[in-house]
């Protein structure tokens, strides 16, 4: 299978250590699920309250495209803050 991992840290406040392990994380869950992990997109200091993120807008153009099966986030709120938003964000 193939994926993708997206990161995000929502502002100034956080430290670019949050992206690291974030992606460590994600990283260490492709290889124990036997995921092929292609690329990754990264956010930094923007909130997860809005899609308004270029990462996030060029992995969803990405998908469309077919390049990858899956994609991998440390927890679900660096993808979106809520569950509705999650859903309109994944059924694109």
């Amino acid at each position: 299978m193939k994926g993708v991992i997206y990161a995000c840290y929502s502002s100034d406040n956080q430290r670019e250590e949050s992206i690291e392990g974030q992606l460590r994380e994600c990283k260490e869950y492709a290889e124990r699920n036997d995921i092929t992990i292609l690329g990754t997109y990264i956010d930094r200091a923007l909130s997860a309250k809005t899609d308004n993120r270029p990462e996030l807008q060029y992995m969803i153009k990405d998908s469309a495209k077919g390049l990858f099966d899956v994609v991998l986030v440390w927890k679900l709120d660096r993808f979106a803050r809520n569950r509705y938003d999650a859903h309109d964000i994944k059924t694109f």
